[in-house]
């Protein structure tokens, strides 16, 4: 259950209405994870949807590398919807099964060619000390340039708030769905 209501299209106002329907007719198709909860707020919703649609479909980054970052930040951040949501889109654009398997064990992957190496240890630098160091700063602008490096630190700061805010309400999975790890607060109750 999550921790809050989430508003549907027969509950919502007609501003919460007309970001839903901008969502569901654009590339993702429906409205589902944190954008269910910042809802609540219709503007909020429109600007993070935006944002949202900018960094994952508009950058220099193939699909592969931006799924590849987004899978480090979920993972990371302990997020198992992150997760459960990406790990298929990383799959769809070309991350190997090995490759996902290690993410999920948040192991080092194995077989990634010279740009997913930077990607992933950029992204996992900057979610473990929330900054990089010199050799890996330049090492990312070496290799995807200053409007790459640029994109890639908001991909991972975006995907860090849509983790926290999936964590924090607890948005639920589809039917049928079963996490691949717990919750932080799960973990901690022990």
């Amino acid at each position: 259950m999550p921790r809050i209501s989430l508003p549907t299209p027969d509950t919502m106002t007609p501003e919460q209405l007309a970001v839903h329907q901008k969502v569901v007719s654009g590339p993702r198709g429906e409205i589902k994870g944190p954008l269910r909860a910042a809802l609540h707020n219709a503007e909020l919703a429109d600007r993070w949807q935006a944002l949202g649609a900018l960094l994952r479909y508009g950058t220099s980054m193939t699909p592969r590398q931006s799924e590849l970052a987004i899978l480090v930040t979920g993972r990371h951040c302990r997020s198992p919807f992150e997760w459960f949501a990406h790990r298929p889109e990383g799959a769809k654009a070309g991350l190997s099964e090995d490759t996902l398997d290690d993410l999920l064990a948040q192991r080092q992957p194995r077989g990634l060619d010279a740009t997913d190496q930077v990607i992933y240890r950029y992204a996992l630098e900057l979610n473990r000390s929330h900054s990089v160091s010199d050799a890996t700063h330049a090492a990312a602008v070496q290799t995807l340039g200053e409007k790459g490096v640029v994109e890639l630190t908001a991909l991972v700061g975006y995907y860090t708030m849509v983790a926290m805010t999936l964590n924090a309400h607890e948005i639920p999975f589809p039917p049928g769905a079963e996490p691949a790890f717990k919750l932080p607060q799960q973990e901690e109750l022990k």
